[in-house]
């Protein structure tokens, strides 16, 4: 009777390794292949940046170029004259932290003033701390930084005024 097992024995066993071979070979094929876990954002802004980018351009009149979301590292820069170590962790605080609007001159591009647009998680401490080292870092860079409140509607007059306020706009 063994002896009519043992043909079957050997085509499962075969078949076993035949399945384990395929898997492992399934799995290396997946791991040399990068994976991408990214999808596309429904849009740039919020809905509340949206609206408030609307009215600003209407405040502004062209008189600036907006840009959005830009990285601190592509506005300011970390000082000659400091140590490797020093001038990594310098950067490395920058290197991740946005702004909301930058406001540049439309011939050169460059850098005239940032906006931020303050939303509820701006009452947040760690929020409140990332506030205070942007203001900082664009103190210390020469930039003026203007907040707005985050709300469902601006009009043209209050932003207007604002900027004014902050001498970063001249009435035309």
């Amino acid at each position: 009777m063994f002896n009519s097992l043992l043909p079957l024995i050997v085509i499962l066993v075969l078949l076993l390794a035949i399945v384990a071979a395929i898997k492992i070979f399934m799995k290396q094929k997946a791991q040399g292949e990068q994976t991408y876990p990214y999808e596309k954002e429904p849009a740039l802004f919020s809905p509340a940046e949206h609206s408030f980018l609307g009215v600003l351009e209407q405040v502004i009149n062209n008189r600036y170029r907006l840009m959005g979301k830009i990285r601190l590292a592509d506005i300011v820069k970390v000082k000659n004259g400091l140590s490797k170590s020093e001038w990594q962790n310098a950067f490395n605080k920058i290197q991740s932290k946005h702004v909301d609007l930058v406001a540049c001159d439309p011939t050169t591009l460059s850098v005239l003033f940032v906006i931020e647009l303050d939303d509820k998680t701006h009452k947040q401490s760690k929020t409140q701390n990332r506030d205070k080292f942007v203001d900082n870092v664009m103190r210390t860079a020469g930039i003026p930084i203007v907040h707005f409140t985050a709300k469902n509607s601006y009009s043209l007059q209050e932003i207007e005024g604002i900027l004014l306020q902050a001498g970063v706009l001249v009435k035309s």
